[in-house]
C-alpha cells in the first residue's frame, strides 16, 4: 500500500534521515526504562527481594544468549559459500526483508516497553515476563538496525554519514530522560503512566511510518531505473550475489564458530570492545557514587541530577563532531585516538590528586562521554568485519545481523564484570563493602533495599582516596589493555580498502586475495 498523496513529500527525505530515525523511536523508550524500571517494581508493585534477584537472573542469561540466536535465525541462509553457478539474490531483497523485520519488531518493543507500567500480573511474574519480552525485542530490532549499516552502505565515508544521523537522532531521543522528571510519582503513579502510553504510541507509530518510507524506496529502486538508489553507496544496494541452491551446501554452528575463531580481526576487536563494554558500565554503575565521595561537599544535589542526566545525552552530541573526523581519518585513527586521550586525562588526574574538584568534575563527565561515545563509534568497526567476514569465508551474503550478536555475546559479560569487579576492588583497598551500608543507587544495578548503617565516619577519608584510585587506575588500565588490543588489529588503511574492493567485486571470476595483505 503506498502513502497517500499529502504525504508523498516524505519520499523526498534521505535515506540517512529515515533510518538515523529510528534511533530516535529506540532511544526515547530505552533510556526512560533503564532509569524506572527498578523503581516502579520496587517502590511502586512492592516486589519481593527474592522474585526481584530470580527475575534479574533470569534475564542476565537470556540477555547474554538472545543476540547470537536470533542472529543465527536470521542470518544463517547466507553463510553458505558461493557456488559456481546458482540463483541471484539481490542485496535489496536483504535490505527489505530487514525493513519488515523492523517494521514488525518495533511496535512490539513499543508493547513490550508499555507492560512495565501497567500491573496486569503478580509483580514476580510480571517483572520476569516484562524484562525478557522487553529485551528480547529490543535485540531484535538493534540487531536488524545495525545490520542495516553494513547493508545500506559500503564505503567508511557513507557509513558514518549514517551514524551521524544515529547520534542525532539519539540525542534528541535521550531528551526524554529529562521529560520524565516532571511526571515521575512514586505515590500517584498515573501521569508517568500517562507519559509511558505517549512515548510507546509514538515509538510505534514512528517505527511503522519509517520502515514504510524505506521500504517504499527500496520497492522503488528496484523498478524504477532512474529512481534515487536507496543506499547511500550507489553501488551495493542493486548488486547482484551468487546464491546456489542445494548445491551451495549449509554451514552448520559449529563451522561458522570455527570460521569466526580463525577470524584473528574479529578475536582482537572483540578483547578490545571486553575492556569498552566492562568501562562504560563501570562510569555508568558508579557515576553517583563517585559524585557522592569525591564530589558532594563541592555541588549541589540538583547539580549532580543534572550531570547525570547530560551524561546521556553528550555522548551522541559528542559523536557529531568525531563522526566527521572519521570520515577524514578513519574510525581505527579516530579510536586510537580517544585510547590516548583516556590515557592521557586519567594521568593528568592521577598527578593533580583528588583535592581539585574543578578539575575532578570536569574528568568524571569527560570520562564518562568519551567512553560512551567511543563506543557508538566501534560499530563502524563491526560493519567493517562484516565485510572481511564475507569476504574471507565467500558467503553468499553478508551475515551482518550474526555478526553483531556473536560481538555481543562476547562482550556483553563486560556488563557483569563491571559492577562486580568495582566493588570488590573498593572494598579490598579501603574495606568498606558497598552491600553493608544504604547506598546510593548504582545506576543500572539491582539494589534499592536498605541494608545496615553506614560505617562511621572516620573511615570517609580512606573511603574518598579509594573512590578517587578507583576513579583513575580502571581508566589507566582499561587504555592500556585497549592500546594494546587495537594494535593488533589489522582491518584499516590498505588492507580495508582491498576488503572493500573484493566485496564491491564479489560476482567477478577474479578477485583479489587480502589474506596475503
Amino acid at each position: 500500500m503506498g502513502l497517500g498523496r499529502p504525504w508523498t513529500w516524505l519520499l523526498g527525505l534521505p535515506t540517512t534521515v529515515v533510518y538515523g530515525s529510528l534511533a530516535l523511536f529506540i532511544s526515547i523508550l530505552h533510556n526512560v526504562f533503564l532509569l524506572y524500571y527498578v523503581d516502579t517494581f520496587v517502590s511502586v508493585y512492592k516486589i519481593s527481594r527474592a522474585a526481584f534477584w530470580v527475575g534479574e537472573t533470569v534475564f542476565l542469561l537470556w540477555n547474554s544468549f538472545n543476540d547470537p540466536l536470533f542472529g543465527w535465525l536470521s542470518d544463517r541462509q547466507f553463510l553458505s559459500s558461493q557456488p559456481r553457478s546458482g540463483t541471484g539474490l539481490s542485496s535489496r531483497a536483504v535490505v527489505l526483508a530487514r525493513v519488515r523485520a523492523l517494521g514488525r519488531h518495533g511496535p512490539l518493543l513499543a508493547l513490550s516497553f508499555l507492560a512495565f507500567w501497567v500491573p496486569w500480573a503478580p509483580a514476580g511474574l510480571q517483572f520476569l515476563l516484562c524484562l525478557c519480552l522487553y529485551d528480547g525485542f529490543l535485540t531484535l530490532v538493534d540487531l536488524h538496525h545495525h545490520a542495516l549499516l553494513a547493508d545500506l552502505a559500503l564505503s567508511a565515508h557513507d557509513r558514518t554519514h549514517l551514524n551521524f544521523y544515529c547520534s542525532l537522532f539519539s540525542a534528541a531521543g535521550s531528551l526524554s530522560v529529562f521529560a520524565s522528571y516532571a511526571f515521575w510519582n512514586k505515590e500517584d503513579f498515573s501521569s508517568f503512566r500517562a507519559f509511558c502510553l505517549t512515548l510507546a504510541a509514538g515509538s510505534g507509530l514512528g517505527f511503522v511510518g519509517a520502515t514504510q518510507l524505506l521500504r517504499q524506496r527500496v520497492e522503488m529502486a528496484s523498478r524504477e531505473p532512474g529512481y534515487p538508489d536507496l543506499a547511500v553507496d550507489s553501488g551495493l544496494c542493486g548488486e547482484e550475489l551468487p546464491v546456489g541452491g542445494e548445491e551451495a551446501g549449509s554451514i552448520t554452528l559449529g563451522q561458522y564458530l570455527r570460521q569466526l575463531a580463525h577470524h584473528q580481526n574479529f578475536l582482537w576487536f572483540v578483547g578490545m570492545d571486553l575492556v569498552q563494554v566492562f568501562h562504560c558500565h563501570f562510569n555508568s554503575n558508579f557515576f553517583p557514587l563517585f559524585l557522592e565521595h569525591l564530589l558532594s561537599d563541592h555541588i549541589s544535589l540538583s547539580m549532580g541530577s543534572f550531570l547525570l542526566g547530560i551524561s546521556y545525552v553528550a555522548p551522541h552530541l559528542n559523536n557529531l563532531y568525531f563522526l566527521p573526523l572519521c570520515r577524514r581519518w578513519g574510525v581505527y585513527t579516530v579510536v586510537r585516538g580517544l585510547f590516548l586521550l583516556k590515557l592521557g586525562l586519567s594521568l593528568l588526574m592521577l598527578l593533580a590528586g583528588p583535592d581539585r574538584p574543578g578539575l575532578l568534575c570536569l574528568f568524571i563527565a569527560s570520562n564518562r562521554v568519551f567512553t560512551e561515545g567511543t563506543c557508538k563509534l566501534l560499530t563502524l568497526v563491526v560493519t567493517d568485519l562484516v565485510d572481511e567476514d564475507l569476504v574471507l569465508n565467500h558467503r553468499k551474503q553478508a551475515a551482518s545481523a550474526l555478526l553483531f550478536g556473536m560481538v555481543a555475546l562476547v562482550t556483553k559479560p563486560g556488563q557483569t564484570f563491571a559492577p562486580l569487579l568495582g566493588t570488590w576492588l573498593l572494598c579490598f583497598y579501603t574495606g568498606h563493602d558497598l552491600f553493608q551500608q544504604p547506598p546510593l543507587a548504582l545506576v543500572g544495578s539491582a539494589q534499592p533495599w536498605p541494608e545496615p548503617p553506614a560505617p562511621p565516619p572516620a573511615q570517609a577519608p580512606v573511603l574518598r582516596q579509594g573512590c578517587f584510585y578507583l576513579l583513575v587506575l580502571v581508566p589507566i588500565t582499561c587504555a592500556l589493555l585497549q592500546l594494546f588490543t587495537w594494535s593488533k588489529f589489522t582491518l584499516h588503511g590498505r588492507r580495508l580498502h582491498m576488503v572493500k574492493a573484493q566485496r564491491q567485486n564479489l560476482s567477478r571470476p577474479q578477485t583479489l586475495d587480502i589474506k596475503t595483505v
